[in-house]
């Protein structure tokens, strides 16, 4: 694409230009950043005709990789050039360069997968109230389904959000149908932890709305993804479960290894069809449009990439965990 090519020697000019670690930061964000030049060319993708998808998606993507590439080369070059010329027969030091946590780095990764799918991604609130946490959702006041939630509140009566479910209001309020995007957050529980449970984790929402949206297209969608996150047919099944807020209900589990050796099955994507009710709620007629949506649990999805047994061990600050990402 001539475009690429024009935007690729642009980058080029620009990094050579550079002489400070916070310009390289200033150019990430430029290009890089959720809103830069290239997530925008990736979120065009779903305007393209399917034939030129693949093609484009290939491209663009070879495009960040070489940008990535130069950036790192850079904060490289201006990390050694501050260093003191000291005895040059001494053995060279490793510069200690840090790096972003492994949840932040998969949800990128993540938000990239969905980007060349076509889905939007949209920041979530952290504190939500109750209308937009429960009864926008299909939760009236005083309905058992509330207590499937460990919520923390605050004195004004805000919730910090147990789950990012809390933004699909806000966009069925606020976007035309035909529409898809995801939704990342970090969510918060009060709830016992153990090595599948924590009391703050995080999430991918994701909402597709249309008036021809099915639960096989879900399904679809949901394979689609692991299947491209882990790089192999990882092997997962779907089964029933009730949420208020979708009819039918489902998850899909994920096959992951314990301790011992032993595996058993992680339940990893709730997901449905979005219930009546709530497009009722947003002023969406339900006879015309239909919609599904899915909470990944992000957290999880890491644990199972690099085999890790215990969920805990992304928060305990353990820098010896940490640096093995």
């Amino acid at each position: 694409m001539k475009e690429l090519e024009t935007l690729k020697k642009e980058f080029e000019t620009n990094i050579k230009e550079i002489k400070t670690e916070r310009e390289v930061d200033d150019i990430y964000l430029k290009y890089l950043g959720k809103r830069g030049i290239v997530n925008k060319l990736l979120a065009k993708l779903a305007t393209l005709p399917s034939g030129d998808k693949k093609v484009a998606g290939t491209e663009i993507n070879n495009l960040k990789k070489g940008i990535q590439r130069l950036i790192e080369n850079k904060k490289l070059l201006l990390t050694t050039e501050n260093i003191e010329i000291g005895d040059l027969t001494l053995p060279g030091i490793k510069p200690q360069i840090g790096h972003t946590h492994p949840i932040t780095q998969m949800k990128k990764y993540a938000e990239d997968i969905f980007l060349t799918m076509g889905f939007e991604v949209v920041d979530s609130v952290e504190v939500d109230n109750d209308f937009n946490h429960f009864e926008t959702l299909n939760f009236p006041k005083g309905h058992p389904a509330r207590d499937m939630w460990d919520t923390f509140w605050t004195k004004e009566y805000l919730l910090p959000i147990a789950h990012t479910s809390t933004m699909q209001h806000r966009l069925l309020k606020t976007r035309k149908p035909p529409f898809r995007a995801i939704i990342p957050g970090k969510c918060f529980r009060h709830e016992a932890t153990d090595t599948v449970h924590e009391h703050t984790f995080y999430q991918i929402e994701g909402m597709y709305v249309s008036k021809t949206a099915s639960l096989a297209e879900l399904i679809g969608v949901l394979e689609s993804f692991v299947y491209t996150y882990y790089g192999y047919k990882i092997p997962y099944k779907i089964q029933p479960t009730y949420f208020p807020f979708v009819e039918p209900g489902l998850e899909m589990l994920v096959e992951h290894k314990l301790k011992n050796g032993q595996k058993k099955w992680l339940e990893l994507i709730p997901a449905g069809m979005i219930h009546p009710n709530v497009f009722k709620m947003a002023g969406v007629d339900p006879n015309i449009y239909k919609g599904f949506a899915w909470a990944i649990g992000l957290d999880r999805l890491v644990m199972l990439k690099y085999g890790i047994s215990d969920i805990r061990d992304f928060h305990k600050g353990d820098l010896r965990f940490l640096q093995q990402f």
